[in-house]
């Protein structure tokens, strides 16, 4: 069945976190929780085809991790002056080395000897001494607790370091119960049920919101600027984790990230549409908005141009009409295009065929648009201005700015195929992500006179059929030298023909209508995570590609931030 993963909506928990400082700060992670989930180590665990000796090493980094926990809560209590705090801090180191106790007994069932000496990995160690110096009281250059002499300087040291311990307890829990969802209908037979069971249990889950609770306490009294700090110690801990789960020995092939089935010898392509893909905003209104605040500064200026003689008024009851009638018109074109009775099978050359349907309107709306004259008399420069401050979706900027970061060393380049009447706006729009010259633009373009548009559009870019035709260009012109990997990212029908010839089509977003094309015609849609595992479990021994464009199968993805962690990793 689909799911949303728990990430998805946790930005809804927003509101419900704002009085509690240990909960604004997990909000504020929802990033790395996404990157941990992806890691080659728990989507392997989650499969059940993580390799044993790896799990044994986890193990026995994880026995040596919590001794260092145990000694962090036992410096955080003698640091606390409030009865309260010392007891649950009590608690909670008394948690610990009861867990000690059970993983003695535990880990001689998965083949480790608990007398032998545990050689922490640098990640282990990196964690644990970031850990040990919060708690001895060395943030950003502090005293250290042995010239801190003040209670209060105390308690902030305490605060501090259940702030970078609170990160740790609370993702362990999310990911354990992010995994027993995807475990439960395997009854006993997932190989490391026991370890899932403890992390999803509801004792698990107590010991996360206590540690909160207490973070929460210990903060009461803090500063803004003391506050700020905790969040910093939470941010890093949290990025320590992510180093922590990437650093354990991955010995069979893996999906994650797929970079990883990509390297000096292949080519990744990376495909995206940019409106609502990209965008908050379609860039269709944008310069529809552009338009009118143009012939509105022209008629206050007195301006003898081409938009002098428009009245903005006009203008913009010539674009709401325009975009009701697209709208109504769009809908309707859906309609008709869907077949009476949904393919038993996927059926690709059929939904081709359908989609020439679309194409005509989306060229007889552009021919309207054109006609209209609502696109004359716009500077290019506004056009500029406006593409510079465009709202990206959250996590796009940090995506393209990975492409930019590994594109020579892994020989990727990226595309973006849109409809968008502008390309000067989708570049100006890069250029604020700083990776203008590394991305091709392929769109439709503004016809200038000087630097002022005519109105008229070349339309290069204008339907489902323009968009494939590319992407086939495209590829068909790498080096056949190499071998080559596609993956297109989109939000709507017009990105659909693209998505199923990528070798993976990842759907951002929530289009109905995209999906009601695509399943009428045999298309599956698949949550990105749970694909992801199943793929797992499908790989072979070997480095065997196992993605293959029209497959009939997409995947779904809530955010571009789970798109850069399939795709890069951390």
């Amino acid at each position: 069945a689909d799911r949303s993963p728990p990430w998805a909506g946790a930005t809804m928990a927003t509101a419900a976190g704002e009085g509690s400082a240990a909960k604004r700060f997990w909000i504020g992670s929802k990033k790395e929780s996404v990157f941990a989930s992806y890691t080659p180590f728990m989507v392997s665990l989650a499969a059940g085809k993580l390799d044993m000796d790896t799990f044994r090493n986890f193990i026995a980094q994880d026995v040596y991790f919590l001794k260092a926990f145990s000694h962090a809560y036992e410096m955080a209590e003698e640091c606390s002056d409030d009865d309260d705090a010392k007891a649950a801090i009590n608690e909670l180191r008394k948690a610990v080395l009861d867990k000690l106790k059970v993983h003695d007994s535990v880990v001689q069932e998965w083949g480790i000897d608990p007398t032998k000496e545990i050689v922490p990995n640098p990640a282990t160690l990196k964690y644990t001494e970031f850990l040990l110096a919060t708690a001895d009281g060395k943030i950003g250059g502090g005293k250290g607790a042995g010239k801190i002499v003040t209670p209060f300087e105390k308690t902030k040291v305490a605060a501090y370091t259940v702030g970078a311990m609170a990160p740790c307890i609370r993702l362990s829990a999310f990911l354990g119960k992010e995994l027993q969802f995807h475990i439960q209908y395997e009854g006993n037979g997932h190989p490391y049920k026991k370890w899932v069971d403890t992390y999803s249990s509801a004792s698990f889950e107590a010991r996360a919101s206590q540690i909160e609770e207490l973070l929460d306490k210990l903060s009461v009294s803090l500063t803004g600027e003391e506050l700020e700090i905790i969040e910093k110690l939470y941010h890093r801990a949290m990025e320590l984790e992510i180093e922590f789960y990437n650093a354990q020995p991955i010995v069979q092939p893996v999906v994650v990230p797929f970079t990883k089935l990509d390297d000096a010898t292949n080519h990744l392509a990376i495909f995206s549409d940019f409106d609502l893909t990209c965008t908050v905003l379609d860039s269709s209104a944008i310069l529809a908005e552009i338009a009118i605040l143009s012939a509105f500064k022209a008629g206050q200026s007195g301006t003898d141009n081409m938009s002098a003689q428009r009245l903005p008024s006009d203008m913009r009851n010539s674009w709401d009409a325009l975009s009701r009638q697209y709208t109504e018109e769009h809908e309707q074109c859906i309609e008709s295009l869907l077949p009476s009775e949904q393919a038993k099978a996927f059926d690709y050359e059929s939904l081709c065929k359908n989609l020439e349907q679309l194409s005509n309107f989306e060229k007889r709306t552009n021919c309207r648009v054109i006609e209209s004259g609502l696109l004359k008399g716009i500077h290019l420069e506004d056009i500029k201005r406006a593409g510079e401050h465009l709202v990206l979706q959250d996590g796009c900027r940090e995506f393209f700015q990975k492409v930019l970061k590994i594109k020579e060393k892994l020989n990727v380049d990226c595309h973006i195929l849109s409809y968008c009447w502008c390309a000067d706006l989708i570049r100006s729009s890069f250029s604020s992500v700083g990776c203008t010259d590394d991305l091709s633009i392929h769109s439709n373009e503004f016809n200038y006179e000087g630097s002022v548009s005519t109105g008229e559009i070349v339309r290069t870019m204008e339907s489902p059929m323009d968009k494939v035709k590319a992407f086939r260009s495209i590829l068909a012109n790498l080096s056949s030298e190499r071998k080559h990997l596609s993956v297109y990212i989109g939000d709507s029908v017009g990105d659909l023909l693209c998505l199923l010839e990528a070798d993976v089509g990842v759907v951002i977003g929530s289009s109905l209508s995209l999906r009601r094309v695509g399943e009428q015609f045999g298309v599956s849609f698949v949550p990105l995570y749970p694909g992801l595992i199943k793929k797992q479990r499908e790989v072979p021994s070997s480095d065997s590609l196992v993605w293959n464009g029209l497959s009939g199968v997409l995947y779904t993805a809530s955010s571009w931030t789970e798109i850069h962690a399939f795709l890069f990793g951390a």
